[in-house]
């Protein structure tokens, strides 16, 4: 029974070196961001999407600080929800925010689903009828969800074989690119919306969530050697790594790629710059690396998400039913995990999966920044006009972000707003119920006392 209910993860303290925490960190973030980005924004910015990854690393850079000095103060503090629960204790910020957090993670989930359907679809010339790339995605949901029931070891040493391939594939793919490209040179004369300052926050925002997997690394907090120093090192070096292989990979495609052509394969804009470099070849080696990377990203991605859900359960901060499944509460959400996610994966495109994820994680990462300058600075030793900076770059790429969106796609804004509003009414009505109820119990075991 015991073994039944325990599912974590089990690390010894300090068995992480520097190198191996900084391999986790990229690993996960260089997942489907780089292979599905790439032509979102260069459909929102035209040529400047490189710019837009660099400035995305620069937002993330001040974002990164607020994780670093919760985590050095409290390592292993165990992710987001505990960083939250923290600044602002049992109160709906705490449950709002996490669950938002829950939810870019699970949108994160059917974006690397689709794009492994766009990615595979290319070795067959495409999916002219629309309806493979979902049926790949939520197979693959589903393949993951299969091993995630089976063992953590299993889980860890995929996901970390994974992660060697993907980067040095990833590596050579720019280089090649690079290397072989009609021109070193990229054509900036075609940047006919490049200059709308709107378009260019919007496509950063994108951005961001290709360097959002930073905040794994803060989750192993104990695990690292010497925490208090190397979860700071560990996420500068990945946040430099992901943006020297990003600005390689941006450049291989916009020197292979013109614009349009770009935007016209922005599903698997990888695979297509491969084409004309590479021929065939270069294409089965792209579509092989994102297939990798996709399935990586999933399998980690789906223990990560549902051992937070079962944390907040623990917590007491959200509702749990069982609906008559047995075993413990991180199978069951396991569960609804991997239900939600193949949902999305059926039913939203890619752009509208991205718009959901980057809308939810700057929200919650500005209330980390403003749990910091509110509740925590002196605690952690934090100096205020860093989260403070982090907040205004933060609301500067949503701000962007939404602009756009309201103007091309609407309706994921309303959805998006829809989705917040029921989560912190139902937040509310399940924490004002729950806090009823323990006063009472309170009272009863008073009385039963006197």
């Amino acid at each position: 029974m015991a073994k039944e209910q325990d599912r974590t993860t089990h690390y010894k303290e300090g068995s992480l070196t520097l190198a191996g925490t900084v391999m986790l960190g990229t690993g996960v973030m260089i997942g489907a961001g780089i292979f599905a980005l790439t032509g979102q924004m260069a459909q929102m910015t035209g040529v400047l999407f490189p710019l837009a990854f660099l400035a995305a690393a620069v937002i993330v850079a001040f974002s990164a600080y607020s994780y670093i000095k919760i985590s050095n103060a409290y390592p292993s503090a165990g992710g987001i929800g505990m960083y939250l629960h923290k600044a602002y204790g049992d109160r709906l910020p705490t449950a709002f925010n996490a669950l938002l957090m829950y939810f870019s993670m699970v949108i994160a989930q059917s974006f690397l689903a689709r794009t492994f359907g766009a990615y595979t679809m290319q070795l067959f010339g495409g999916d002219e009828s629309g309806r493979m790339v979902p049926i790949l995605g939520v197979s693959l949901i589903l393949a993951a969800f299969l091993i995630n029931l089976m063992s953590n070891r299993l889980i860890e040493s995929v996901a970390s074989f994974i992660g060697v391939l993907k980067i040095g594939g990833i590596l050579i793919f720019g280089l090649v690119g690079a290397w072989i490209a009609d021109s070193i040179s990229v054509d900036f004369s075609d940047a006919r919306e490049a200059g709308a300052v709107g378009n260019f926050l919007g496509a950063t925002a994108l951005g961001i969530l290709a360097f959002k997997g930073f905040t794994t690394i803060t989750n192993s907090g104990s695990e690292v050697k010497d925490p208090h120093r190397n979860v700071g090192r560990a996420i500068v070096i990945s946040i430099a790594a992901c943006v020297v292989l990003y600005t390689l990979v941006g450049f291989a495609v916009a020197s292979n790629l013109s614009l349009t052509e770009i935007i016209e394969t922005q599903d698997y804009s990888l695979a297509a710059a491969a084409r004309p470099a590479l021929g065939d070849y270069g294409v089965w080696f792209t579509v092989a690396l994102a297939m990798m990377a996709t399935a990586g990203g999933i399998l980690a991605s789906i223990f990560a998400v549902s051992r937070m859900l079962a944390m907040l359960t623990e917590m007491k901060l959200v509702p749990h039913r069982h609906f008559g499944m047995p075993g413990s509460i991180q199978k069951h959400t396991l569960v609804y995990t991997v239900v939600l996610g193949l949902i999305l994966t059926a039913f939203f495109d890619l752009s509208r999966i991205a718009a959901l994820g980057i809308v939810f994680y700057l929200i919650m990462d500005i209330a980390i920044h403003w749990g910091v300058i509110r509740y925590l600075r002196e605690d952690i030793h934090a100096r205020a006009w860093v989260p403070a900076t982090a907040i205004f770059l933060d609301l500067l790429a949503l701000g962007g972000f939404v602009w756009v969106k309201l103007n091309s796609d609407p309706l994921v804004i309303g959805i998006a707003v829809a989705t917040m509003m029921v989560i912190a009414i139902a937040e509310q009505i399940f924490l004002k119920n729950s806090a009823g109820a323990r006063q009472s119990g309170e009272q009863e075991s008073h009385e039963h006392h006197h």
